[in-house]
């Protein structure tokens, strides 16, 4: 494990901690996870952060004016502090760890579900629902389209993964006949 993802886990930790005790964890998460998007998913703002032309001062100023009002002072504050030390590179791995540590608290496991088409709302809750009661949590899902599945739904809860895919179907009777033949 790097010190990076040391650091991170210990961030992410103290943000869970201010957030359960001003019960505020999953606002926290999304305005944690928006500030992540905006400061990763554009190249000039990721390029202004990372800039050691710009003191550390100016991305403060610049990120405080941005961000005030807008994001709890708990949020706000850590980013500010990721800045000040020189870790803002962290924010990814800091959400991600953020969302591990509320996962594990609140009983929630993030699932990752591969189909061919993007699965409607209603679609979603009936896998959540499905999985949620195979492994006794609230399931959140994250959709992805993968369109060489060619039908059923490939479903990654943690280390585990679910293939109900039409090719994971045939590989695996594949794998039976060939058991046999041998």
């Amino acid at each position: 494990m790097s010190r990076d993802t040391i650091v991170a886990k210990r961030y992410a930790k103290a943000l869970f901690e201010v957030a359960l005790q001003q019960q505020q964890v999953l606002e926290v998460e999304q305005e944690l996870r928006a500030v992540v998007s905006a400061l990763t998913g554009d190249s000039d703002i990721q390029k202004f952060i990372v800039s050691p032309n710009i003191s550390d001062e100016a991305k403060r100023n610049v990120l405080h004016s941005s961000l005030d009002g807008k994001v709890s002072e708990s949020v706000l504050r850590t980013v500010l502090l990721l800045i000040e030390r020189g870790r803002v590179e962290l924010l990814e791995d800091l959400l991600n760890d953020y969302r591990r540590i509320q996962g594990e608290s609140l009983g929630i496991a993030d699932a990752r579900v591969y189909s061919t088409y993007a699965l409607n709302d209603e679609e979603k809750e009936a896998v959540a629902r499905e999985f949620g009661g195979r492994v006794n949590k609230k399931i959140r899902i994250e959709n992805f389209v993968d369109p060489t599945l060619l039908g059923g739904l490939k479903v990654a809860i943690g280390d585990t993964i679910y293939d109900g895919s039409l090719a994971g179907k045939l590989e695996r009777l594949e794998q039976s006949f060939n058991r046999r033949v041998q």
